[in-house]
């Protein structure tokens, strides 16, 4: 029994033993001063230059809406009309009295002086100045009955239908500005600080289903973060059309590429450093299977970034992650990809 007994702890023993030696995976990074390109991506939705919902500005029942959806207009191309039948009656009505203000005027005018006051002759001004703003007014009105396209638009959709009765500032039909599509996308505080100090980030766009890289450029941003995430909203434009059936509201994957400036000198994740009870910093440099803890230099700039100063020769690959829960010398392999 004890034989038996023994024989068990050994294997166990010899068991452990080999799951010590089985190298541990771990993301690798390799020290480079040259020149590198990082890559960043971002999702977002196409936007039109802008968007419009178009109301008329009086009251009345539609009697004409062409808003096919879908559809390009011409600037001042006609969408929508109100029955104008009042509106012209309103308008003959207050031609009618400025008419007659214009010749009680000059009726009053040609009497002055004999039996006709200065005063009648004042309010005879004073009722053809008004009879001048109520024509206006219903001229306004006549020209207000009816909607046009303010811009080169696509329909995106009608609000109302055909014969409905609308009161003023009702939205009618919306418009959207294709005449440049762009892109928002929403950054991080600190990718926008650094992005904003360098002229070096290029955006391209990718749709889904679609290979082309389409370049972008930055048009504006919001100065105020996003209350919740901490983010700036970013717009961009397409340089080129990315092409038919691409309209507002599609989603894209936007690509922000920088060039990193090795004269500043390498940038070392704070995950990559493991510190000695003295300070001093080291990272797991990976060589033939196993790492090995080294010393370097570092220093930490204005930036809030650690740089290495000395220690590393370019071309060394150490441990980008979990640099502390390995020890000098063990067994690791290179992480590739998840299962392996």
């Amino acid at each position: 029994m004890r034989s038996l007994a023994f024989a068990l702890a050994c294997c166990l023993f010899a068991s452990a033993g080999v799951a010590q030696e089985v190298p541990k995976p771990v993301k690798l990074m390799e020290i480079s001063s040259k020149p590198t390109q990082i890559h960043r991506l971002f999702y977002g939705q196409v936007q039109a230059l802008q968007t419009v919902d178009l109301a008329f500005q009086v009251a009345g029942q539609i009697e004409t809406l062409d808003a096919e959806e879908g559809t390009y207009l011409k600037k001042n191309q006609q969408i929508a009309q109100l029955d104008l039948d009042r509106f012209r009656r309103a308008m003959s009505q207050a031609e009618v009295n400025l008419t007659k203000a214009q010749r009680d005027l000059t009726r009053l005018e040609s009497l002055r002086g004999q039996a006709v006051s200065e005063v009648s002759v004042n309010d005879a001004q004073t009722q053809l100045n008004l009879a001048e703003i109520a024509f206006e007014d219903a001229r306004d009105n006549l020209e207000h009955a009816t909607l046009h396209a303010p811009f080169e638009a696509l329909i995106a959709r009608r609000l109302v239908a055909n014969f409905t009765t609308v009161s003023a500032g009702t939205p009618v039909v919306r418009l959207h500005d294709v005449s440049e599509l762009r892109v928002d996308i929403e950054v991080p505080e600190v990718l926008f600080r650094q992005a904003g100090g360098s002229d070096t980030v290029t955006f391209s766009a990718q749709l889904p289903g679609d290979p082309t890289s389409y370049p972008l450029t930055m048009r504006e941003f919001e100065t105020e973060t996003n209350s919740v995430g901490q983010t700036y909203t970013l717009t961009l434009s397409f340089d080129d059309p990315p092409g038919d059936f691409v309209f507002p509201g599609a989603s894209v994957t936007v690509i922000a590429a920088a060039s990193t400036n090795g004269q500043n000198g390498v940038v070392l994740p704070e995950t990559a450093l493991i510190y000695a009870p003295d300070g001093t910093a080291a990272v797991m440099v990976y060589t033939d299977g196993t790492v090995r803890r080294t010393p370097i230099e570092i220093e930490i700039r204005t930036d809030g970034q650690t740089y290495l100063k000395d220690g590393l020769e370019d071309g060394t690959q150490i441990m980008l992650t979990g640099a502390a829960l390995v020890t000098d010398g063990q067994a690791v392999r290179p992480f590739t990809r998840v299962g392996e």
